[in-house]
């Protein structure tokens, strides 16, 4: 678990006229208040009630399989409150019986809930009771029937076979109404997923996507290593949120482990986080152009794309930004150059506008697809669906790790189209530079670390990591036993909340405008199907 400090011995951490070292003067990255509570099942849905009434949302909720029982914990987040209010996380650990695991369910009054609930029912053969839609979610049905793979005694994986028919798809009637599947196989590279529509003329009545046709078990391949074996793992949960994840993972593990992160080394993380938010939202715009037909505005996004992976290529030797954040730590072998920022930054204006001021352009993303700000509030969208839906929510200044300000702003638009998705992207692009320039002043290459040969824990431990990915919010909630290992970690990336919301928004757009919709979320299988 232990690495020695990777800081070069010429290289200190922190340099002459670089911030000061220690404990970070504000308080907004102070450890946030905790509570972490044992209730019984039965009270369960009152105290939940009560803290999304008070303004909680539910961050996650992962079942756990302990020496003699399973459990259960809800993970609810309450966000830094503008007036010096702190940020609040408040864990409910239900212990429940392994012979008979039901419990009620929370989807009344959580929509999240009610699929969080539907996933630990599916893995880990845990009952919501009263749930209005208990459908399997992640297992197909191919997938045999008493089978739960996150159990103990689950044992090597029987024979698969077709126990329940096929999938229940609701079947939209009336004149006129036909089907139309697709996927689960797409062209390119894209993830498999399978779409059905139900759809008159060219019109969208219905959409249900069908998801977890690559579910990769990737919880149960932390279990049992140390945390530094498990990087890797990190680094990959979905292969264009290389930062996001990895950081969020590092952040649950100290944690957990009470290690206090030198300033420098956080202020280069959240470079490497602009970074990925940078390259990621330059290919969106220019695959947003190119889904109505303006081919030539994704090329030259493409041109801006290629040179921000050769950014990142020399930041950290690797063009998706791995081995840049590591336990402890981080490593910039390179500073962003702020002219050379500045003058991508005026060529996206440029490009942007060329977008927008494109008649055709503006008439397709204009008013297609909205997500109204109840419908996104509802559903616990996130990042800049979310924002584009006038959802005030960034976890950068809801949850900070590092002072971010004055650089952070955070944008929002009411319309919740595919214009404002657009928009939201290009306004994010420009802080991000703003934020890029701002932490390097005065900043050294190197690697920043503080990886000490730690005591390892006497008891169990948890820890929880929160970071506004480029998706949206990320949440990774790690369990050490003594000694050190990872009993469990459980992975929420910002898709499992966005994809139910890609349907609603399609509600009533035509088919020939799915794929411009579609893109404008830009949702993860990976991250989704774990």
């Amino acid at each position: 678990m232990n690495s020695p400090d990777d800081t070069p011995p010429d290289q200190p951490a922190d340099q002459p006229g670089d911030r000061p070292a220690g404990p970070p003067a504000d308080p907004v990255v102070d450890r946030p208040e905790r509570v972490k509570t044992d209730v019984d099942a039965g009270v369960l849905p009152g105290r939940a009630a009560a803290l999304l009434g008070e303004g909680f949302r539910l961050a996650l909720t992962a079942a756990h399989q302990d020496s003699d029982a399973l459990r259960v914990v809800y993970l609810f987040t309450k966000a830094r409150g503008s007036e010096g209010e702190p940020e609040r996380r408040t864990e409910l650990h239900v212990r429940l019986d392994p012979a008979d695991p039901a419990l009620p369910s929370l989807a009344r009054f959580s929509f999240p809930a009610g699929r969080f609930e539907r996933e630990m029912h599916d893995l880990y053969g845990i009952v919501p009771q009263n749930h209005p839609l208990p459908r399997r979610l992640v297992r197909h049905h191919h997938w045999p029937r008493g089978w739960y793979p996150m159990r103990d005694d689950a044992g090597a994986p029987p024979r698969f076979g077709d126990p329940e028919g096929p999938y229940p798809f609701v079947q939209v009637e009336g004149p006129g109404v036909y089907e139309i599947p697709v996927g689960p196989v797409h062209a390119g590279l894209i993830e498999p997923g399978h779409f059905r529509f139900s759809v008159v003329g060219e019109t969208i009545l219905k959409l249900k996507a069908r998801l977890w046709f690559v579910h990769k078990g990737l919880e149960k391949l932390f279990q049992g290593k140390f945390p530094d074996d498990a990087m890797p793992i990190a680094e990959r949960v979905s292969g264009d949120t290389t930062v996001g994840h990895t950081l969020a993972f590092c952040l649950a593990v100290e944690d957990a482990l009470g290690l206090r992160v030198s300033p420098g080394a956080q202020r280069m993380r959240a470079i490497l986080l602009e970074l990925e938010r940078l390259y990621n939202h330059v290919t969106d715009l220019g695959a947003l152009c190119n889904d109505v037909g303006h081919s030539i505005l994704n090329a030259q996004f493409g041109r801006v794309r290629e040179q921000l992976l050769r950014f990142n290529a020399r930041a950290t030797g690797h063009r998706l930004l791995r081995g840049g954040v590591i336990l402890g730590g981080a490593v910039l072998r390179a500073i962003p150059d702020p002219q050379a920022l500045r003058a991508l930054e005026a060529d996206i204006a440029e490009l942007v506008d060329l977008a927008l001021g494109h008649t055709v352009v503006a008439d397709r993303f204009a008013g297609t697809a909205p997500l109204t700000a109840d419908a996104a509030r509802d559903l616990g969208a996130l990042g800049y669906v979310a924002r584009a839906s006038g959802i005030d929510a960034d976890a950068r200044r809801d949850h900070p790790f590092t002072d971010l300000r004055p650089a952070l702003t955070v944008p929002t638009a009411a319309t919740g189209d595919v214009l404002a998705r657009f928009q939201i992207r290009a306004r994010e692009i420009t802080t991000s530079i703003a934020i890029i320039n701002d932490l390097s002043y005065g900043m050294y290459a190197g690697a920043v670390s503080y990886w000490p040969a730690l005591t390892p824990p006497a008891g169990p431990v948890s820890g929880v990591g929160i970071v506004e990915g480029w998706r949206g919010t990320i949440v990774h909630r790690v369990e050490l036993a003594p000694g050190g290992a990872l009993t469990r970690a459980k992975i929420v990336d910002p898709s499992f909340f966005n994809w139910p919301a890609l349907p609603i928004a399609l509600t009533g757009v035509i088919v020939p405008d799915f794929p411009l919709v579609n893109k404008s979320f830009n949702l993860s299988y990976a991250g989704n199907d774990l």
